[in-house]
């Protein structure tokens, strides 16, 4: 009979994986306890920290804006929708975004005795680029551009930082003092984990992701106007060409996708909390056309403006 001896980097990753788990169940109590049973966004007493809870599934996509955050999901799972592509990530993995994006999201695994539990923690370009500065480390792919969303499974270091962050709101009276310190430390943990080089990209002054950042926060300030590709080229200093390139390597989208995808949402906004009906939100998000706007508002949506609208307010 042969005995057969597990190898010690076998034995190592098995434990590594049950104390993650381990450390995501603990976390998922804890957010669990804060939203209290009540689905939706919760803003904690720490600005930049917020948690999301769901108790079932849905098939329907809400669309948001995000700008550059940690998200961690700690029990259950989500689809991410990026222009055409698809990004599925679940409990023990977290989402960089270092970019604004808009993005749709639906939650795919979650019950009323294991609801969907994440948290949101707000990425500080200026606080990161001072870590970074200390830590003496800079982007070895400084002109390289890759999406401006990644996603990593969380180690042992980083949950059990994101642990005692979200341990604090046990003790407001330490939040002024502590959280800084802790926030630091969850940015520290980032840098040096395996999506490091995205975030250290957020930081990095003149890479090719930051300049596509500046891009897009013009195209956001002056959604509703016609949109020159080549100023845009100009004005961040890229040749029309790699501009074009870089940005559909960030965003999945061309500019005028992206400026497209900010007016619709705008849109949507419009009709479903401002009571706008389709032909008024359509020309007060720059469409010239209201067959057009809703041509468009159905690819993106799934449904004609005013369908969608009832579908959403009925859900």
């Amino acid at each position: 009979m042969t005995l057969e001896i597990p190898h010690p980097g076998a034995i190592s990753a098995k434990r590594r994986t049950k104390e993650t788990a381990d450390q995501c169940r603990a976390l998922a109590a804890l957010v669990a306890q804060q939203t209290e049973r009540r689905n939706g966004l919760h803003p904690t007493a720490i600005s930049q920290l917020s948690f999301a809870r769901a108790e079932a599934a849905t098939s329907t996509v809400i669309y948001q804006d995000y700008e550059p955050r940690l998200a961690m999901i700690v029990q259950g799972k989500k689809d991410l929708f990026l222009g055409e592509e698809t990004y599925s990530y679940g409990a023990g993995q977290y989402l960089v975004v270092s970019v604004d994006l808009p993005l749709g999201g639906c939650v795919v695994e979650a019950a009323s005795d294991k609801p969907y539990l994440a948290l949101k923690l707000a990425l500080d370009p200026m606080q990161l680029c001072d870590l970074v500065t200390q830590m003496d480390v800079s982007s070895k792919k400084q002109e390289s551009s890759g999406r401006g969303l990644s996603i990593g499974r969380a180690d042992t270091t980083l949950l059990e930082s994101v642990f005692r962050l979200t341990k604090l709101l046990d003790t407001p009276q330490d939040i002024p003092i502590l959280a800084p310190m802790m926030i630091r430390e969850i940015y520290y943990r980032l840098l040096m984990g395996e999506q490091g080089e995205a975030v250290r990209q957020i930081a990095t002054s003149g890479s090719t992701m930051q300049r596509i950042s500046e891009a897009i926060k013009r195209i956001k300030a002056e959604f509703t106007q016609p949109m020159r590709i080549e100023d845009l080229a100009r004005q961040v200093g890229m040749s029309t060409s790699a501009f074009h390139q870089h940005f559909k390597q960030v965003t999945a989208m061309s500019p005028l996708q992206y400026q497209k995808q900010l007016r619709l949402l705008e849109a949507r906004r419009l009709m479903l909390v401002e009571g706008f009906d389709a032909t008024s939100a359509a020309y007060q998000v720059g469409y010239e056309s209201s067959s057009q706007f809703s041509r468009e508002y159905s690819r993106l949506f799934g449904a004609p403006p005013m369908r969608d609208i009832e579908r959403l307010r009925t859900a």
